[in-house]
């Protein structure tokens, strides 16, 4: 540690700001991409009016397209390879795989082929793109962990996710703005329909130039602690076995939270998706007033997910918290189907309800997860959680986006929510088994204040 010893505290805290400011940029580019037509989705209902000629069916299909590579192994593939590689080769490898799929996306936008050939083309870059973006997420987290050890980690962590969530904040109010309304009749042209990627792809190159000087930056910053990396050096207890896969796979505990992250991010991610779709003919919103609604979920999440982590952390009680945010975004689901019609208080008031439970339980139950997983194992652990949450987010927007091609209006709004209202129904179930597994198994203190577990 001599290299860090030489350097004033106040330098080197400088020196980890910079660095985390390098790690942002790559996730908001990405969520940004990720959500560039969430509040666009509308227009696809109308496939006439578009010269790319989709419709709520083949934008489903897309959507889906970014967590298709990543359930056919890729997130599990990435621990070996970090392991193997490290981080800067690794990373380096999956910023570039999301910068190269989005590129894809935004040819596909804009080539002028038929909607079939477009739609494939764009599902394969989305492939990457998804594939690229989530391996390049699992990076930067390792990296936060590596640079701030020691210094304010879980603060570090959470303002990368805060900002990342800002990037999909700024995609649902930016790219209205981007790809203006039109009068019924009028053609939406390629290049409007386009605009949102072309500048979500324009954030992804800048972050892969920021992402260049972290990797510079931690070259360095190995160089002066005495950290020797690559193949070989990995300690042993660090390597990835497939025996811990089989491990963790019948590891009750570890099921239930797996699928708790499946169904109850599915209530919210997918939604997203669909978000402007729902509330606008369901509480007759304008367009302008819809994308404001849906923009109060990542708002929500960045306001109030710091301070529910400070609870979980005083007080305990994790899995408690767990099935009233399941049960907080059950009754938003609930309310956005079964509320008056027409009436737009009910559409803010759902999606208050939605952004606050969907704060409260990742706020409980990712920091759940080391008590019931040995630290040598939370890698593979993290990666099976997300390799699982990805098959339901690759099968949800392709079946809400069918019913948007088959119904409009009100029905097609209503009948997607009995999707999520069933999702929201499984969550609340699964919560409460982990409740009930966390009374039976003290000894794990699943549900104990961070000073006490």
């Amino acid at each position: 540690m001599a290299g860090r010893a030489a350097m004033s505290p106040r330098k080197a805290g400088r020196v980890c700001w910079i660095a985390l400011l390098c790690l942002m940029v790559p996730m908001f580019a990405s969520y940004f991409f990720d959500d560039m037509f969430s509040t666009l989705s509308q227009i696809f209902q109308h496939p006439e009016s578009l010269q790319l000629g989709w419709d709520s069916a083949d934008y489903g299909f897309y959507a889906g397209g970014y967590s298709f590579l990543c359930v056919c192994g890729g997130l599990i593939v990435c621990g070996i390879l970090l392991d193997v590689f490290g981080v800067r080769i690794v990373g380096s490898v999956f910023v570039g795989l999301m910068a190269a799929g989005a590129g894809i996306v935004l040819f596909a936008l804009r080539s002028g082929l038929d909607p079939q050939k477009s739609l494939i083309i764009a599902y394969a870059g989305c492939m990457i793109f998804g594939l690229g973006s989530e391996i390049a997420g699992v990076a930067v987290t390792r990296s936060i962990a590596k640079w701030f050890k020691g210094r304010n980690v879980a603060f570090a962590m959470g303002a990368q996710v805060a900002v990342a969530r800002l990037g999909t904040a700024t995609a649902f109010i930016l790219s209205p703005a981007l790809v203006a309304q039109k009068a019924p009749g009028e053609i939406y042209t390629l290049a409007e329909t386009s605009r949102p990627a072309m500048f979500g792809l324009g954030l992804i190159m800048l972050g892969v130039l920021l992402w260049g000087v972290f990797v510079a930056m931690d070259a360095r910053f190995d160089r002066q602690n005495g950290i020797v990396s690559g193949r070989g050096r990995v300690r042993d207890e660090d390597r990835f076995r497939f025996s811990d896969i089989l491990r963790l796979l019948t590891n009750p505990r570890f099921i239930m939270i797996a699928l708790l992250c499946v169904f109850f991010y599915c209530c919210i991610i997918s939604f997203k998706k669909f978000g402007t779709s729902i509330v606008i003919p369901r509480f007759g919103m304008e367009l302008d007033s819809a994308k404001w609604v849906i923009t109060m979920i990542p708002f929500f999440t960045v306001v109030f997910t710091p301070l529910f982590g400070a609870l979980v952390d005083k007080v305990g009680k994790a899995t408690l918290w767990m099935i009233l945010g399941s049960l907080m975004v059950l009754g938003a689901h609930l309310m956005l189907c079964f509320a008056p019609q027409g009436v737009p208080f009910w559409g803010y008031f759902s999606i208050a309800v939605l952004g606050t439970g969907y704060s409260l339980v990742p706020s409980a139950m990712w920091p759940s997860v080391p008590k019931i997983v040995p630290e040598r194992n939370l890698g593979t652990a993290y990666s099976l959680i997300y390799w699982i949450q990805n098959m339901g987010m690759l099968l949800v927007p392709v079946f809400v986006g069918r019913i948007f091609r088959n119904d409009s209006g009100v029905a097609a709004a209503v009948k997607a929510e009995y999707i999520f209202i069933a999702l929201g129904c499984i969550a609340v179930c699964v919560a409460v088994l982990l409740f009930r597994s966390s009374k039976r198994h003290p000894g794990l203190a699943i549900d104990e204040a961070a000073g006490k577990a």
